[in-house]
């Protein structure tokens, strides 16, 4: 009897899953715009290396213009922060798990070192129920190799999956759960190995629950240009002071392979203001 009970509500799960897909469809397609050039670059100076890891919230899906793609507005925002250019590269991939980190991290060119990384994954993770310890696995590994070459790394862990409205009930509880679930993990995980952390569902979910026409794109499920702009706002501070505590470490050390000392970089050479 309880066989039969649990059998049954996985096939509900399932059709609402299916439900939901058909209600987001894929409206924006699959490629975000291309954001990756140097940001502000009438400030002068250094550029500071920003790299955007992780899925399509990362990768900027749900943005019409390359200022309103969450690596964008971080990029312009943080070059105003540290009055210097910030040079974006997006490694994210849209549908990207956590598992696919690596990859991403690989097809980075090979003398490419960033000064600072911001991750942003889970979401896929939680809607193709990757067992929690396999995601935090895969995300720990992708900080722990940032971190060994010097990067400060930026967390912002899973976004509450709740606040979905294309996803229909139960399914939409059961995400919410299944996210803060993961957030949490990602976050002790991601700290134990020198990561800062953001927590998505905290700093903008209440603002994607209270305006979801705003705070969503046209698929209901990626955020818009206002939801990334909230997004971007609420990693600032942290990526800014992830970014002066390295720099500040490295001009300490006589380590060549930290910020402040030399190094050779391949990526984008666009400028944009």
């Amino acid at each position: 009897m309880v066989g039969a009970l649990a059998v049954g509500i996985r096939v509900g799960l399932s059709r609402q899953a299916a439900l939901a897909r058909r209600r987001i469809g894929t409206p924006l397609g699959e490629a975000p715009p291309m954001a990756d050039r140097i940001w502000r670059p009438g400030l002068g100076g250094e550029p500071v290396d920003l790299l955007m890891l992780g899925d399509s919230i990362a990768a900027g899906l749900g943005a019409q213009h390359r200022k309103e793609t969450l690596g964008g507005r971080l990029a312009k925002a943080l070059a105003g922060e540290l009055d210097r250019p910030v040079r974006l590269q997006t490694g994210a991939v849209v549908g990207a798990e956590s598992s696919d980190l690596a990859g991403q991290l690989a097809a980075l060119p090979k003398d490419y070192r960033a000064d600072v990384a911001v991750i942003i994954v889970g979401g896929n993770d939680v809607t193709h129920r990757v067992p929690i310890p396999v995601a935090t696995g895969h995300l720990a590994d992708a900080v722990r190799r940032l971190r060994r070459v010097g990067t400060a790394v930026v967390v912002g862990t899973c976004p509450d999956l709740g606040a979905l409205r294309a996803v229909p009930q139960p399914l939409r509880s059961i995400g919410s759960r299944a996210s803060q679930q993961l957030a949490a993990a990602q976050a002790e995980r991601a700290r134990s190995e020198g990561a800062e952390i953001v927590s998505l569902r905290r700093a903008v979910g209440p603002f994607f629950r209270i305006d979801p026409d705003g705070m969503f794109s046209l698929d209901r499920f990626h955020p818009s240009a206002l939801g990334y702009r909230r997004t971007a706002e609420a990693l600032l501070p942290v990526v800014r002071d992830a970014f002066r505590r390295a720099e500040a470490e490295a001009a300490a050390s006589d380590n060549p392979a930290l910020p402040a000392g030399p190094r050779s970089r391949r990526g984008p050479t666009a400028t944009a203001a």
